[in-house]
């Protein structure tokens, strides 16, 4: 099988750019590693599979390019990137730097609106603890991005979260090498629960504890990933 019959076919809604759900399609399956570092994704195959000519293809192709996550080479072929470590540890910087304020504004607001947060999180976390039993990785996965969308929700920088997510594809891919790690995924919960006790109580301080244990956890297994995924990853 080569690497374009692995991927699923798209009904397009015809009231968004094909571009734009290509690019959405192939990013997902990138971040799943279903398409794994080094495949090859041929432009005219990638057209006849999804029925569209080659410009959308090769304006969704352009856009993982954008992100890192495919090396285009002209005139030859367009391949899967490496996992980029550097980028993955700026990443976790940025995150640390936005989200750790977001805390502290989240501490600090209206009642009614903290209420509002805490039982929207409160939702998030019970989701997450559903894909524990039995363990669905992609669901969880999935339910641990939207804890975290939540907050910058509700400190009103949702645009923010947008510009972290355009930047996250290394560190989103080293997290799904990861999250089958053992205990890994009752880890993720179990940070969520201690962000949420903190918040619940207002507790900036070990609020912004439990956030750093939290963001740290996937970079902190570089050195195993490494040795397990010799030719996935690059310094």
């Amino acid at each position: 099988m080569n690497v374009v019959e692995k991927i699923p076919a798209i009904k397009f809604d015809r009231y968004r750019q094909s571009a734009h759900q290509v690019f959405e399609a192939l990013r997902k399956l990138i971040i799943a590693l279903e398409l794994e570092p080094g495949a090859v994704l041929p432009r005219a195959e990638l057209a006849e599979h999804y029925g569209l000519s080659q410009t959308p293809i090769r304006d969704a192709l352009t856009r993982l390019a954008e992100e890192g996550l495919v090396d285009i080479y002209p005139q030859h072929a367009t391949v899967v990137s490496r996992i980029d470590i550097a980028s993955a540890l700026e990443v976790q910087f940025l995150r640390r730097s936005i989200e750790l304020e977001i805390l502290r504004t989240l501490c600090d607001l209206p009642e009614g609106e903290h209420a509002l947060l805490i039982l929207n999180l409160l939702a998030c976390l019970s989701l997450q603890k559903r894909c524990l039993e039995p363990l669905d990785y992609l669901s969880l996965a999935e339910a641990d991005t939207a804890f975290h969308k939540e907050m910058y929700d509700a400190a009103g920088v949702s645009n923010l979260w947008h510009l972290v997510g355009q930047r996250s594809g290394q560190i989103d891919r080293l997290r799904s090498l990861n999250l089958p790690a053992k205990g890994k995924a009752q880890a993720i919960v179990n940070d969520h629960e201690t962000i949420l006790e903190a918040l619940i109580k207002k507790d900036k301080i070990a609020a912004e504890k439990a956030l750093r244990t939290h963001l740290s956890g996937t970079l902190s297994f570089v050195k195993e990933i490494k040795t397990l995924y010799p030719g996935w990853v690059k310094d």
